[in-house]
Order: structure tokens, then C-alpha cells, then sequence
């Protein structure tokens, strides 16, 4: 009589496994999300106080210094806070009808597009009109870096938008199509948002290294702020990849929970293309004389 006690609740306890969550199970998922949300948005919170507080906010064309100040505050919005409340949608809206929350997703990297290309812009521009001589541009290991992380961020709306959305209109005909390239876009998808806030660190220790120059070893109340954000960035770097690889955060209708060998064999092949790429224009970049940049007339 007790074996069968014991073996009709063992029965209970692995369906309540299979079918729902425990309450340690919605706690743990509660936290992770909840803390992984407050970061992005305290990531850019901080990005803003410290160029508004200690960079002398954010300035046009004639004012260089001031213009490239729109360049951490727009890579974090884009590449960060963005994109991390992008691929978190998959687990902040595991209840909902997955085409929804592909429209989610398809939202957020819209937003961050314009976020990227007038940072990307603006840095550019800053260290053309710098005084009293332009600021070379692509020689940093964060440049190299920042080159990259893009690459892969078009590559990843393109091929999500076309595989996932518009090939949609003709779900039957592509549904092994569109299931094959579920572990892909997911493997690319993490390892381009890892890229960004790596990025984004070395972005952080190169200003401070050119702005504080040897009183940042002092530890400046400054330094101290974007050692806090730098700090901010890395733990949404482990708050979100926890969340993503989390085997029980998935949608219970989700079935591509493991990546295959092939997956990653063709990310690899992918991310050696887009470095070749950029080796390349950049090699070829070197070749152009001074003089064929693109001069832009003082207006006096």
C-alpha cells in the first residue's frame, strides 16, 4: 500500500514537471527577467547621466567633442537595451501566440536600427571635424569590433525578416525550411548581442583611457561611473544569456531547444566572411589617398 502511495505521487510530482511550474520555478524566472529588464534600462539610464554630467551633454555639427557624445548613448540604446528586450521576448512572452511575439521581436531591432546608424554616423562625423586635425578613424580594436558586431546585427534582420516573416505567406511549403534555421538565428542572435556588449566595454575603457588619461588610476568620481555601467553591462550579459539558455524559460511549444553541430559550423563560416570583409575594405581604405576623403566646406 505505501509502495503504491509513493509511486502514484512520484506520477504526480514528474506530470507537474512536464505540464506546469512550481513556485520555485516562477520565482527564478521572475527574478531573472525582472532583474535582466532593470539593468537594460539602467544601462542607458546611466550611459545618459554620465554624458549629461560629466561629458557636457550632447552638441551639433560645429561642436565635435559634443557630437560624438551621441555615440555611446545611441550603441547602448541600439545594441543593448534594444536588442536585449528583443530576444527576451521569447521568454517575457511565452504565454502569447508566437507570431506576436515575432512581431515583438521584429519591433525592437526596428527601433534599434536608427539607434546604430546615427551612432555609427555621428562618431564618424566627430572625428572628421575634429580641431586642429581629424581623428583617424578604424584602427582600434573597438572599431574592429564595432565593424563586426553591425555585420552580424544586418545579417540577422535580414535573414530573420525574410525566413520568419515573409516566408510566412507560404507556411506549408516552408515549414522544414524555417525549422532549420530556428537554432541558427538563435546561435547568431546571442553571439551578436555578447559581441555588442563586449564592444560596448572596450568602447568605454578607450574614452576613459583618452579623457581621464593617468588620473583615471586615482579613481575619479567619473571613472567610478562608467566602472558602475561597464559593471551594468556585464551582468546584463549574464542575466540574459542565463535567461535564453535556461531550458525551462522556453515556450512549451518551442521543440529547437539544442543547437547542432551543423548550426554552429555554418555561424563560424559566417562570422570568418564578415571579419574577411572587413579586413578587406579595410585594406583597401589604407590604399586611398589623404586627399579623396570627403572634405566638408566651413561655413563662415
Amino acid at each position: 500500500m505505501a509502495k503504491n502511495s509513493m509511486h502514484v505521487q512520484s506520477r504526480r510530482y514528474s506530470g507537474e514537471d512536464r505540464g506546469g511550474w512550481a513556485c520555485g520555478n516562477w520565482f527564478e524566472f521572475l527574478l531573472v527577467v525582472v532583474v535582466a529588464s532593470i539593468l537594460l534600462l539602467g544601462a542607458l539610464g546611466l550611459v545618459i547621466f554620465w554624458v549629461f554630467n560629466y561629458r557636457n551633454g550632447v552638441g551639433w555639427l560645429d561642436e565635435p567633442e559634443l557630437l560624438f557624445n551621441y555615440h555611446p548613448i545611441l550603441m547602448i540604446a541600439g545594441f543593448v537595451t534594444l536588442s536585449g528586450f528583443s530576444v527576451l521576448m521569447y521568454r517575457i512572452c511565452r504565454c502569447c501566440r508566437r507570431i506576436y511575439v515575432k512581431l515583438l521581436h521584429t519591433l525592437f531591432h526596428l527601433l534599434a536600427i536608427p539607434c546604430v546608424v546615427f551612432g555609427f554616423m555621428a562618431v564618424l562625423e566627430s572625428h572628421n571635424r575634429a580641431t586642429p586635425e581629424p581623428i583617424p578613424n578604424f584602427y582600434s580594436l573597438h572599431s574592429w569590433m564595432g565593424f563586426v558586431t553591425m555585420g552580424l546585427f544586418v545579417l540577422q534582420f535580414v535573414v530573420g525578416f525574410f525566413s520568419f516573416l515573409v516566408l510566412l505567406c507560404c507556411e506549408n511549403a516552408t515549414a522544414s525550411f524555417r525549422a532549420s534555421l530556428v537554432p541558427i538565428h538563435a546561435t547568431f542572435g546571442i553571439t551578436t548581442f555578447l559581441l555588442a556588449v563586449a564592444t560596448c566595454l572596450t568602447g568605454l575603457t578607450e574614452k576613459v583611457f583618452f579623457t581621464l588619461n593617468s588620473s583615471y588610476s586615482l579613481l575619479p568620481e567619473e571613472g567610478i561611473v562608467v566602472n558602475a555601467l561597464a559593471m551594468v553591462l556585464v551582468a546584463i550579459a549574464i542575466f540574459v544569456s542565463y535567461a535564453l539558455a535556461r531550458q525551462e524559460f522556453k515556450p512549451q511549444k518551442e521543440t529547437y531547444s539544442e543547437f547542432p553541430l551543423e548550426g554552429i559550423v555554418v555561424n563560424t563560416l559566417a562570422v570568418v566572411l564578415v571579419a574577411l570583409a572587413i579586413l578587406l575594405s579595410y585594406a583597401v581604405r589604407r590604399e586611398l589617398p589623404i586627399g579623396s576623403t570627403l572634405k566638408v566646406a566651413e561655413i563662415k
